[in-house]
């Protein structure tokens, strides 16, 4: 396989629900890159942290970052992400979500300023497989979402997909 990133915007309309957010910026990821290799198959993804009913994505740059994670520290939230598998030039689509619920430890200053500058990439500022990042208190639900990709969806979907 090979790692091709979209390009395209992460723009959504207002009013949807997180996991439809994810579900659908998953397939217009993969449907982008299908259309240039269309006897591929694409699988897509997109991870949010949904935390008080707000999107928390990937940081804007590390005070976006040192934000995020002090309101991320000793709370509550939700990963969402989305999975989708295009194929035939982005005409054959299959797709779903994942959810998990991630309690953060309360977090120092020194914590937060360290991890600010190393997760720019990630959606809510933190990654748990990092040695480093020993925040996640808790987790109920799938640890894979949390990682990066629900690996149960994905064979869900492989499966559909035939």
């Amino acid at each position: 396989f090979r790692v091709i990133p979209s390009n395209l915007g992460e723009t959504f309309s207002r009013g949807l629900k997180p996991h439809q957010i994810v579900t659908y910026l998953a397939q217009k990821k993969a449907k982008d890159i299908s259309r240039k290799f269309p006897r591929y198959l694409v699988l897509g993804a997109d991870t949010i942290v949904f935390i008080d009913g707000k999107i928390i994505g990937k940081p804007r740059n590390k005070k976006h970052a040192i934000q995020i994670l002090k309101k991320l520290s000793g709370a509550w939230q939700k990963v969402y992400t989305g999975v989708a598998f295009v194929w035939n030039g982005g005409r054959k689509v299959k797709a779903g979500y994942a959810v998990s619920r991630v309690k953060i430890r309360p977090l120092s200053s020194h914590d937060i300023k360290r991890a600010a500058v190393h997760h720019l990439d990630k959606a809510g500022a933190y990654a748990i497989q990092e040695k480093k990042d020993p925040f996640v208190e808790k987790i109920i639900g799938d640890y894979d979402n949390v990682v990066g990709l629900p690996i149960r969806v994905v064979k869900k979907l492989v499966k559909l997909a035939g």
